[in-house]
């Protein structure tokens, strides 16, 4: 046996016995995808939010513009 497999071996007794006496059963795996996933949907919430804003916004000024354009030859 090589000194990398005992290396290796002595590392998984050793988070074997942290997990078990810590009460963790189970490792982090898969713990970045789920971090990923929730940091993406933050992230759509977000974009979607500032969408509807910069709609709101932009029709608004919109409607400001077409006002003034119109008003120009009116005299007012």
């Amino acid at each position: 046996m090589n000194i990398y497999s005992l290396t290796w071996m002595q590392l998984q007794i050793l988070v074997s016995w942290a997990n078990k006496r810590t009460g963790r059963l189970v490792g982090d795996r898969g713990e970045g995808v789920i971090s990923t996933a929730i940091a993406v949907l933050i992230v759509a919430f977000l974009g979607a939010a500032m969408w509807v804003g910069f709609n709101t916004i932009w029709d608004g000024a919109e409607t400001t513009i077409k006002k003034e354009v119109n008003s120009i030859g009116n005299g007012k």
